[in-house]
């Protein structure tokens, strides 16, 4: 199915670093226009014949649901593979399973553990590769949260994300994505849980502070976001988790020395009482249903981006 042409251009979605400041400002762009066709109910098809790959080592409804709604709403088909499916790495080498399942596919999605597993399976592709998520980065996530934000309140450059709770893998993503584009993150993590220097790969002092104190974290902020205390894959730690994290939920008190017309959100599921209050999360600041959403448009932006260039 891949187009031999292709080759010479082929570009991965591996972590948020992956692309310049100007393909992402010609992708918001271009979700923007993408969800205006779906809600005026009007087709929009470029991807027709074309056939994404999903492989899910790690389940997600959001992810799931985004992706094959999506590819279906611009014309494509959809393969979905879960670990007893692929066998990635186990029944045969990751390699031979990218070069096999690249010869088949237009382009691939994977949700997995490790990002050495996605690097390698990309390094053996014919076709773009996607992250749908490991351990280390989320930048589809945050791809749809930044979109989220330029849809209530502009342009974020310039602006300020306070990010309360653990140094995962969407706190990585957060940071790349603030030195990229020129905006700031205030990070506040538990002791123990904070973002591994080494993982993120850039460390501008501009664009990035770090806090003891949540509440400090969230003053003057644009934008107040989190996560939950125990991410997929560490729930052997959850109650140690729960006592360190007592401190960095997100309730309205936080919200309050934020600035007053600032975002919450929220990448979901979220467990009100403990990550972020059901005042926050249900208020009137809250955006995360938008933000859930829009993982679907911004994600079709980015097939578009990674199949055709910048139409």
């Amino acid at each position: 199915m891949a187009n031999p042409a292709q080759a010479q251009a082929l570009r991965h979605y591996l972590q948020f670093t992956d692309l310049s400041a100007e393909d992402y400002a010609h992708i918001f762009k271009r979700a923007a226009l993408i969800k205006a066709k779906f809600k005026a109910y009007e087709k929009y098809q470029p991807l027709t014949d074309r056939t994404l790959a999903m492989i899910f080592e790690k389940a997600s409804t959001r992810t799931r649901v985004s992706f094959e709604a999506g590819m279906y709403q611009m014309g494509g088909s959809v393969v979905h593979l879960t670990t007893g499916d692929s066998q990635l790495g186990r029944a045969e080498p990751i390699e031979d399973s990218a070069r096999v399942i690249s010869r088949m596919v237009d382009l691939v999605m994977i949700r997995t553990y490790g990002q050495d597993k996605i690097e390698k399976f990309a390094a053996h592709s014919r076709v773009p590769v996607i992250n749908g998520l490991t351990n280390e980065f989320h930048p589809c996530q945050i791809l749809a949260d930044i979109f989220t934000y330029i849809e209530h309140r502009g342009s974020i450059q310039g602006k300020t994300v306070a990010w309360v709770g653990d140094g995962n893998n969407m706190a990585n993503t957060w940071l790349q994505a603030a030195d990229l584009l020129g905006f700031k993150v205030n990070l506040s993590t538990p002791s123990g849980y904070e973002v591994d220097p080494a993982v993120v790969g850039v460390r501008s002092a501009d664009s990035t502070q770090f806090f003891k104190d949540p509440m400090q974290a969230c003053e003057g902020a644009d934008l107040v976001t989190t996560d939950v205390w125990t991410s997929m894959g560490y729930e052997a730690e959850n109650e140690a988790r729960k006592k360190a994290f007592a401190d960095w939920c997100v309730d309205e008190d936080m919200m309050k020395v934020a600035k007053p017309d600032a975002l919450f959100m929220h990448c979901l599921p979220a467990h009100r009482g403990e990550e972020v209050s059901a005042e926050v999360i249900d208020g009137p600041q809250s955006v995360v249903w938008d933000e859930a959403e829009n993982r679907m448009h911004a994600q079709k932006a980015l097939m578009e981006f990674l199949l055709l260039g910048k139409v």
